[in-house]
């Protein structure tokens, strides 16, 4: 005879780790994309990466002396950028600038290396790429794509150095970390109010939380 086994309807059913790791992540995804405000964040992110060029340099490996090399790098080419990003008007002037000379710019990050002792070769050229969120004390620079100069050093496998090019905040002393009464004139000189209050004001802070959370997906 033989014998039946009867299914129990109620038996409980377990979802690996995996599949509940996934049904959250589509939560958090799905709540992030509906999020009041998203759209005007994603609209002021872009008209602010209309008006400025993010400057990027990446070292040929992370290793101490590779990484050495690149800050060298940066600031014998922030050295030589210096006073044409001060003295342009726009954007576009920065642009066509950096493009009439990049040659100029290659040799230096090139001669840099060589007195250096490497033989690595450098690759200078304008990109449009994403940045995550950027806090320079109280200004908070919005992750997203923006125009940049960027600079390869060998095999650019290595940890980056970023900053924002035009406006010259690269070229202002205590810049890299709070932002100067200095540094924002300059980036009130190409944003507008409402876009300056957007990056400054305390309550834009209250979007990084979105930012970080695009750019850890990122």
């Amino acid at each position: 005879m033989k014998r039946i086994h009867k299914t129990n309807n109620n038996t409980r059913k377990h979802f690996s780790p995996a599949t509940l790791f996934v049904a959250i992540l589509i939560g958090l995804i799905t709540t992030y994309l509906f999020s009041p405000g998203m759209d005007e964040s994603k609209k002021m992110q872009r008209q602010i990466s209309e008006k400025i060029i993010r400057f990027h340099v990446r070292a040929n490996s992370d290793s101490d002396e590779d990484q050495a090399l690149k800050l060298k790098v940066k600031d014998n080419v922030v050295s030589y950028l210096k006073d044409a990003m001060k003295a342009s008007d726009s954007k576009a002037d920065s642009i066509t600038y950096i493009k009439e000379h990049l040659e100029d710019i290659t040799d230096i990050a090139d001669a840099t290396i060589k007195n250096e002792g490497y033989n690595y070769k450098a690759t200078a050229y304008m990109t449009n790429e994403f940045f995550p969120t950027k806090v320079y004390g109280d200004v908070t620079i919005p992750c997203g794509s923006y125009d940049a100069f960027r600079i390869d050093i060998g095999s650019s496998g290595g940890q980056n150095w970023w900053c924002v090019l035009f406006p010259p905040l690269c070229f202002v002393e205590g810049s890299y970390g709070i932002a100067t009464d200095e540094s924002k004139m300059l980036l009130k000189n190409v944003l507008d109010e409402d876009e300056f209050n957007y990056i400054s004001d305390a309550s834009s802070k209250n979007v990084t939380f979105d930012f970080k959370f695009l750019s850890l997906f990122r």
